[in-house]
């Protein structure tokens, strides 16, 4: 297995599509034509951690965070991103990053931070804006079926829990072919009017290659009209954060002890109780600042994020527990479900490391 056969896999759990346009994901060190002989994953791809792979025989570490987020001029050791990158290259071990294409998948980082707390009824917080589009298409009747069965199966029509989703409508189209064309139905230099289905359908952007392919394939005119354009609906399944709800409402010490147990989390900082019943949760793994006023929209009794700064506790105006249980900790199942992920799809070796890599330490 070439290490290219698990990056698909690992694009099939995260789409580097759905990642932001800030982050670098996907492949930062390393051939992808390499055989693979195992795979490493981790929060941080740190110098110990690729030591690790080294020792296990893993030519690839799947991490959570990019070791490589901003551009290096220089690469001489003076620092451990360079240092880790420098050891990486060395001993031919790739590195590909996950981080926030993990972040926005329904299923990924916060969806785990649910499920650790047991909420039910999750959606997103903030959904994506500007990543569906809508294809435009026109055929004869006796091509409808074989060209939106086609379109469907390029991933065209999926909205929230249903798929094979399109709209038909029945119309005049024209046309005229000149010399030196090859009409499916007509003669060059014949005005044709002819029976037509309007096909319109919906799809995630980072699809449109594979749905324009399939178009083009599986259409029966010489020359394909068609139109797409980008829709202003947010994506209900794909975005930062999510809101669930506690089977139970908990008063706010007992809420965070809850949380401090079910997150491992050493120290929690939180805003002032405000003697609020906590029953519908926000959550938003890693740094969360900007999300604090859409937990509040969503009506969330607490939210709980990290890394939040000291004038950040005042914008919970009393109308929601705001809290900050720390990086790692918010984020620290991660490396285990893209662990398990893999293992349930590849035939080669995958560990979790066994090093912490959370740079906060507590007394």
């Amino acid at each position: 297995m070439k290490i290219k056969n698990i990056l698909t896999v690992l694009e099939e759990m995260a789409p580097l599509a759905y990642a932001e346009d800030f982050d670098n994901v996907g492949l930062l060190t390393g051939n992808a034509d390499d055989e693979a002989t195992g795979v490493l994953v981790c929060h941080d791809a740190l110098e110990s951690v690729i030591d690790e792979a080294i020792s296990k025989n893993s030519n690839l570490i799947v991490c959570f965070h990019p070791i490589l987020f901003s551009g290096l001029k220089k690469i001489t050791g003076k620092n451990y991103v360079e240092r880790a990158v420098i050891k990486a290259i060395k001993n031919d071990i790739a590195i590909y990053a996950v981080h926030t294409a993990l972040d926005n998948h329904k299923q990924g980082v916060n969806k785990i931070f649910c499920d650790a707390l047991r909420l039910t009824n999750t959606r997103i917080l903030i959904p994506k804006e500007n990543y569906i589009r809508k294809l435009v298409t026109y055929t004869i009747p006796e091509n409808l079926e074989k060209l939106r069965n086609a379109l469907f199966d390029a991933g065209a029509g999926n909205i929230g829990n249903y798929e094979n989703c399109s709209f038909n409508s029945q119309g005049l189209g024209t046309y005229q072919g000149n010399e030196d064309s090859d009409p499916k139905i007509g003669t060059p230099g014949e005005f044709v009017e002819e029976k037509e289905i309007k096909v319109e359908v919906t799809f995630e952007k980072h699809l449109e290659g594979k749905i324009l392919k399939a178009l083009f394939s599986n259409h029966v005119y010489e020359e394909v009209a068609y139109e797409i354009y980008n829709l202003n609906n947010s994506h209900q399944n794909i975005g930062l954060g999510m809101t669930g709800e506690l089977t139970e409402a908990m008063e706010e010490k007992a809420f965070l002890e809850f949380v401090k147990d079910k997150m491992q989390a050493h120290g929690i900082r939180h805003s002032a109780f405000n003697g609020k019943q906590i029953k519908k949760v926000a959550v938003l793994g890693g740094s969360g600042s900007f999300a604090i006023k859409n937990a509040i929209s969503a009506g969330a009794d607490a939210f709980l994020t990290a890394d939040l700064k000291y004038h950040q506790f005042y914008e919970a105006e009393g109308k929601l527990l705001l809290t900050d249980i720390g990086h790692f900790e918010s984020e620290r199942f991660t490396q285990n479900y893209i662990a398990d992920f893999l293992s349930n799809r590849l035939e080669i070796q995958v560990a979790v490391t066994s090093i912490d890599t959370n740079p906060v330490q507590y007394l």
